[in-house]
């Protein structure tokens, strides 16, 4: 478990959570919270946590999904992680969305987050396997952030990202 500032709390997304209010800078992410998150979870398409401040407004969010990719997508990757791979569709972990409040963003918050998600994946992985952690940037500074992670750029696809199985482990163990 990541440990978060006294008085700060991951939980389940809830209606009564203060999502309108919610502002990280990036409208397509408030979008997704502020309109999509809840529709999801509610439909068991993904799943989305969020840290609230002690004043109970959205200091941050996180939504994972699961997913699956042709092997054929995977046939630029270095040759260590797909070489005993059969050739069909593969499960993975899909971070897919994040985000900090404007107004807590500068604490590392993010990088918490972050890391409870990939905690979160890992634990996933151990019950429903996956090969690796994939996930789409929407610009630059996601891709650097996420950069920092070990994320590597899938060949040809410059904002599509993975993380593999054996790395995630590494991590976590970290």
């Amino acid at each position: 478990m990541v440990v978060f500032s006294e008085g700060f709390r991951l939980a389940p997304l809830e209606r009564r959570h203060r999502r309108k209010a919610f502002d990280c800078g990036e409208s397509t992410v408030n979008d997704w919270l502020r309109a999509h998150a809840l529709q999801n979870l509610e439909k068991h398409l993904s799943s989305t946590k969020v840290l609230l401040a002690p004043d109970a407004s959205l200091a941050g969010f996180y939504t994972l999904a699961t997913g699956q990719v042709e092997f054929v997508e995977f046939g630029e990757l270095p040759i260590e992680l797909i070489r005993r791979l059969p050739r069909r569709t593969h499960p993975v972990a899909v971070p897919a969305w994040l985000g900090v409040d404007r107004s807590f963003q500068g604490q590392r918050l993010g990088d918490r987050l972050l890391a409870q998600a990939l905690r979160d994946c890992h634990a996933a992985g151990r019950t429903f396997a996956i090969i690796a952690v994939v996930l789409d940037c929407h610009n630059d500074r996601a891709k650097a952030f996420y950069r920092k992670w070990d994320f590597a750029e899938l060949p040809g696809h410059p904002y599509r990202l993975y993380l593999s199985a054996e790395l995630l482990d590494a991590l976590v163990r970290d």
